[in-house]
């Protein structure tokens, strides 16, 4: 397992939700939600300084048959914006259900959908990355794929 903070960005249409983990890859918490649009990547790179982050993992939403959708369009070119503007990897992972669960996490803790919606986010960022420390631990290799910084310019 590779040492070093991770930032989980779980990106919407609307918001971004942002998590870290620790150190040494073992737990993720949440760090806020980041409007998107103008300086959304700027602020996700003022984080990251802060936190002295070795990598991002991005959720890839795929349908649930494993295929592409709009919203992973999206996903990928973001990604890809903030590789071009970061020396720090980039990395897409598979985020299937990660919104699903982290809205019934919410609503098992006693919030509801609609008082939730920015915490949602950061749920959701926070289940990916945890995702991503969980297939590194148990498989020995780094989760998902790079992104090639070319690709967002």
């Amino acid at each position: 397992m590779r040492s070093g903070v991770r930032v989980g960005v779980d990106v919407g249409k609307v918001r971004i939700g942002v998590a870290r983990t620790d150190f040494h890859g073992m737990l993720a918490t949440p760090v806020e939600t980041v409007a998107r649009g103008n300086g959304d990547i700027a602020r996700i790179l003022a984080i990251a300084a802060e936190l002295d982050v070795m990598e991002f993992v991005v959720g890839l939403p795929l349908s649930m048959a494993g295929t592409h959708t709009a919203s992973t369009e999206d996903a990928v070119g973001f990604a890809g914006r903030l590789a071009a503007a970061s020396p720090t990897p980039v990395r897409l992972v598979d985020e299937r259900l990660s919104t699903v669960s982290a809205q019934a996490a919410l609503r098992a803790s006693g919030r509801n959908t609609k008082n939730s919606r920015s915490v949602i986010d950061q749920v959701a960022a926070v289940i990916i990355v945890q995702h991503a420390l969980d297939f590194e631990r148990t498989a020995g290799t780094p989760p998902g794929v790079v992104v090639d910084p070319d690709e967002g310019q």
